[in-house]
Parts: structure tokens; C-alpha cells; sequence
């Protein structure tokens, strides 16, 4: 059997090329994402799977296109899946899988990473000692101990992140749709989202991409926090306004912004573009405070994440199939 990869990087081979051992499938790998541009050079009946990623567009053209050309199954090696028509994928007989929860350490450490960086400028601190330069003024930053952390979304990553930041001895709330009796059991309290974010001196956004929840956090919400608070994105881009966000950091509404995600970032994340002039104006708008730190979907880029993405994805081809369903280490969508 073989299986078609799209957005493959050379960490990505490595690793399904060491989880292959076990299965023998014959794996092929194209740089390229997946995208109306790039279908019709697929051969037809040659592939019975294609595995693709965050940025590959599975739109109902291209799934047409895929199971005109004898693909069975759409594995993503990844956890959200709003890049994916999913009524096409069941029109045309086709099965998905994900992976919903390949590492939640993973993703919720590197949200620490970003607010710790943010808030304590260590980033800002290297570049000047590494130039002698060992002056504390512009570096100071807050406790925090005792602060307000809000979590929009507890499941598996931001139940991890709750539990981090407790141990911080933050004051934990969150908002979800699904409340957790064991994060509740640690001492955090849910609230209305409105009621959340007007009391956080720290936001982290954890919930998947919908359509009723794209742009959380806007000019509307943003008015309701407090003025200075700190927002952190490890999930989805476009749970963010970009340009909301944009001009409440000019006004000083957000005092610092850390996003590992970007709602155009198909157009640049996973790319070398150091020698390339960028055309999009909000991200480099967003690069340009000083009070902002983004970082290129590097969230989930653990070894331990990337060993168990390959293995449970394989698995999950394997098992599908025989026709079979696999555990729940995958999700089957369609």
C-alpha cells in the first residue's frame, strides 16, 4: 500500500520512516502542500491514502479530485481539521482521521514558553549580552504568582496548561462548552466567556477553529478586558482579529501578544522567506512591536509529539484498511 504525503519536511520523513518499520507501507513524500494547484499530478489509482497537514486545503474540488483518483483515506497528522470539507469527505465515500492529542504537553509548554519570554523579555536579554550590553532597562516584567490566567478551551492541551499554570500559583478560570470535574477537583472555576475574559491578566486561547467561534477574540471582546492584559495562541490564527489586535496593542489594551499561529499563515509558516520581501502588511505590522513575539506553528515540535503523530497515524491507516476502527489515540471524522 501506498501513501501519499503532502507538506513534507525532512522531520516529517524521518519519523514516519522510523514508524514504518512496524508496517511496510510504502511512503512517498511531496514538499508541496496539498491544493487545487498540485491534484492533478497525482496518478491515478497509485495511492490509497494521502497524509496531510495544518496548511494542506482539502476543499470539495480537491476531494473529488482525490477520490476520482482512487484515494481511500485522508489521514492529518495533526488535531484540527477546518482546512477540510467534511461533507465531502463523507459524499465521496472517502474515511478522515486525525490526531487529536499526539502531545497536549507538547503544545501547552510552548504556550509557557511564549508567555514567559513575553513577560520576562529573555529573547531581548540574549541578543544584548551576547553584545556586552548588560543594562536591565525595558526588561522588566511581572509575577506571575497570584495573577489571573484564563484558559478559553479545557481539553486535553488546555487541561495541561491549567494544571502548569496552577503549579505557578496562578488563580485559574476558563470557559468551555464542556466543564472538567477533574480541572474543577484542582480548583479551577469556569465562568461565561464575557465574565472570563474581563478578569484575565493573562488569556490563552486553546479551543479548535469553528465557524461560531472565528474571530474569539475582536474589537468586541477586546473592549471588555482589562486594559495591559496578555493574550497567548497556540491553537488557530483566526481565533484572533488580526487587525483588532493590532490596534488594541497601539492603545495599550493588549500589553503583549504571543501567537504561534496566524490566520494567513499557509502563506508562510514552515518556509524560509529570510531573502524573500513579505507582501502581507499585518504580519509584519505584528512583528514590528516590541510587545509582540510570534513564532512559526513550532508548538507541537517535540520529539516525543512527533514520534507518537507518526505512529498512531500509521496505526490508523493500517487498521482503516482492514477495515477496521482504530482506538481512540485517533479520531475517525468521517
Amino acid at each position: 500500500m501506498k501513501i501519499l504525503f503532502f507538506s513534507a519536511k525532512p522531520y516529517d520523513r524521518q519519523f514516519f520512516e522510523k514508524s514504518n518499520e512496524t508496517h511496510d507501507f510504502e511512503l512517498e513524500f511531496w514538499e508541496t502542500h496539498l491544493g487545487p494547484h498540485i491534484v492533478d499530478a497525482i496518478k491515478k489509482d497509485n495511492y490509497q491514502a494521502v497524509c496531510v497537514f495544518v496548511n494542506d486545503q482539502l476543499t470539495a474540488p480537491v476531494i473529488a479530485a482525490l477520490a476520482e483518483k482512487g484515494v481511500k483515506i485522508i489521514a492529518l497528522r495533526c488535531a484540527g481539521f477546518n482546512n477540510v470539507d467534511l461533507d465531502a469527505v463523507a459524499a465521496h465515500g472517502l474515511r478522515l482521521c486525525r490526531v487529536p492529542a499526539y502531545s497536549p504537553q507538547a503544545v501547552a509548554e510552548h504556550a509557557i514558553a511564549l508567555l514567559l519570554t513575553l513577560n520576562r523579555k529573555t529573547h531581548k536579554a540574549y541578543n544584548r549580552t551576547r553584545e556586552q550590553n548588560f543594562s536591565l532597562n525595558g526588561l522588566m516584567g511581572f509575577n506571575l504568582y497570584q495573577k489571573t490566567v484564563v484558559v478559553i478551551g479545557t481539553g486535553k492541551i488546555g487541561a495541561a496548561f491549567c494544571k502548569i499554570m496552577l503549579g505557578f500559583g496562578c488563580k485559574v478560570i476558563a470557559f468551555d462548552l464542556y466543564e472538567s470535574e477533574e480541572l474543577k477537583q484542582l480548583g479551577v472555576n469556569y465562568l461565561p466567556f464575557e465574565n472570563v475574559i474581563s478578569k484575565a491578566d493573562v488569556i490563552s486561547l486553546h479551543c479548535s477553529l469553528s465557524e461560531e467561534n472565528k474571530y474569539l477574540i475582536n474589537a468586541n471582546s477586546l473592549a471588555i478586558m482589562k486594559k495591559g492584559v496578555v493574550i497567548i495562541n497556540t491553537s488557530r490564527g483566526a481565533l484572533i482579529h488580526t487587525k483588532d489586535a493590532i490596534e488594541a496593542l497601539k492603545t495599550g489594551q493588549i500589553s503583549g501578544l504571543a501567537i504561534d499561529v496566524y490566520e494567513q499563515e499557509e502563506k508562510l509558516f514552515f518556509k524560509d522567506l529570510s531573502g524573500s520581501i513579505i507582501g502581507d502588511d499585518d504580519i509584519q505590522r505584528l512583528i514590528s512591536f516590541p510587545n509582540v513575539l510570534v513564532t512559526g506553528h513550532q508548538a507541537f515540535f517535540t520529539e516525543e509529539a512527533l514520534t507518537e503523530i507518526a505512529a498512531s497515524t500509521l496505526a490508523s491507516v493500517a487498521t482503516l484498511i482492514k477495515g477496521n476502527e482504530p482506538s481512540d489515540l485517533n479520531e475517525i471524522l468521517v
